[in-house]
């Protein structure tokens, strides 16, 4: 990273004075996306510093109920953050975005549910953690992506090499809820195995990691693998598997700014 690109303090600051007002006002508001990964995976933001993650095309995402929406709006707004009323006329989309006071980054506002190519339900989950999405939720906001990035690949590598696989969400990455939601869904079982082997593939060619961060995040990755496939799947996963790859599975993700 040059001096020329910003790293992400400037921004996790940001969010944790968006956190701490909203907590100040009751409402449940949660961050995830690339800044969350840096904020829980501090001991190892070396990866994010060290491999292709760049910080000049930030935006700050967070999650809320759509119970709270006029709340949450009401809290940018009177921060200063100016509201982009674009996204009102988008049909269905859940989701709001408002501009910094200087208009030079944005923050989006996802709703109820973490919706790209998939969709991920967050409803009752956001109360599991603070001050970002537990991250079972953190993986999956990046490996429901069907046509993913290398920043995103980068963003899973460090999660994985920080944090644990298990079966709750106390400080780990919970696999059972991972293998629930991916066997009830047959697209989103297909872009989450398929996002985790490109995840594998790429940790090996990173000559930045270390010989044990490569074999740790490989064990988890494996793990979480296996534990996905042992969950029985749904009756509705079964029969979108006779279909597979001859019709799509995902949704195209478009961006709206």
């Amino acid at each position: 990273m040059t001096d020329s690109q910003p790293g992400p303090e400037p921004f996790v600051r940001s969010a944790t004075e968006i956190l701490e007002e909203a907590r100040a006002r009751g409402l449940v508001l949660r961050l995830t996306g690339g800044i969350a990964l840096h904020l829980r995976c501090a001991a190892f933001s070396r990866i994010q510093a060290q491999l292709p993650r760049r910080y000049d095309n930030v935006d700050l995402d967070f999650v809320a109920y759509s119970k709270q929406m006029r709340d949450v709006e009401r809290l940018f707004a009177d921060a200063g953050f100016i509201e982009d009323k674009r996204i009102k006329s988008v049909p269905g989309l859940r989701r709001s975005i408002f501009h910094s006071p200087d208009q030079t980054w944005h923050c989006d506002i996802f709703y109820d549910v973490l919706e790209f190519s998939h969709e991920i339900d967050i409803r009752g989950r956001l109360e599991l953690d603070f001050p970002t999405v537990t991250l079972a939720d953190l993986l999956l906001g990046k490996m429901q992506i069907a046509e993913i990035n290398e920043k995103d690949v980068v963003d899973t590598i460090m999660l994985l090499r920080a944090h644990d696989v298990s079966e709750s969400d106390d400080s780990a990455i919970n696999a059972a809820h991972v293998a629930r939601l991916s066997k009830a869904d047959w697209g989103l079982w297909r872009t989450l195995t398929g996002n985790l082997a490109t995840v594998g593939k790429l940790a090996e060619t990173y000559g930045t990691l270390t010989g044990e961060d490569r074999d740790i995040v490989e064990e988890r990755r494996t793990t979480l693998l296996q534990r996905v496939e042992e969950e029985p799947p749904t009756l509705r996963w079964r029969l979108r598997s006779r279909v597979g790859d001859r019709v799509k599975w995902y949704r195209d993700v478009d961006e709206v700014i």
